[in-house]
């Protein structure tokens, strides 16, 4: 027997909920709009579903729409409310709590990692979250609609932004 549209669509988003997670958490710090944004997303996933075509993977296929999705989002938001404590509790990066001195210190990075990503314009803050993912740069470019050459550069041109503002801490 056939499954409908609805349990074949459930059943891919809760395979692939992570990325509409991080893609959430990295567009929005307050909590109203990542709500808001995951719905939107799912919304368009929902629309967009009967278009999948089967040559691509779920996951690129879902990326692809939840990052245009957020960067739309993103743009008719500008005003989003930003919070003191930029690391929260729904950060897309955990560090098990621990009283050590190496965790302290990998937790303060991780804060200043994240919060430089966020600050990123939207095209460069898809492609970090697509290269922390570990994604090839031929999946990005599938992805973002950008060449595996121009994926390449932009993401060099990033890390040698962040290794300065490392350096200047």
């Amino acid at each position: 027997m056939k499954k409908n549209k609805k349990d074949v669509f459930i059943k891919t988003i809760d395979k692939h909920k992570k990325i509409i997670y991080k893609i959430v958490n990295s567009y929005c710090l307050n909590k109203e709009d990542r709500k808001d944004l995951e719905q939107e997303i799912i919304i368009q996933l929902w629309n967009s579903f009967d278009k999948y075509y089967s040559n691509y993977k779920y996951s690129t296929w879902m990326y692809r729409i939840a990052l245009n999705v957020a960067i739309s989002f993103y743009r008719k938001e500008k005003k989003w409310s930003i919070k003191n404590d930029f690391y929260n509790e729904e950060s897309i990066f955990k560090v098990e709590e621990d009283s050590s001195e190496i965790a302290s210190e990998l937790d303060y990075h991780l804060k200043l990692l994240q919060e430089f990503i966020y600050n990123l314009n939207e095209l460069n803050k898809a492609l970090m979250l697509l290269y922390l993912e570990e994604k090839s740069y031929e999946e990005i470019s599938e992805i973002l609609g950008i060449t595996k050459t121009n994926v390449a550069t932009k993401i060099s041109r990033i890390k040698i932004k962040l290794k300065k503002e490392f350096k200047n801490i």
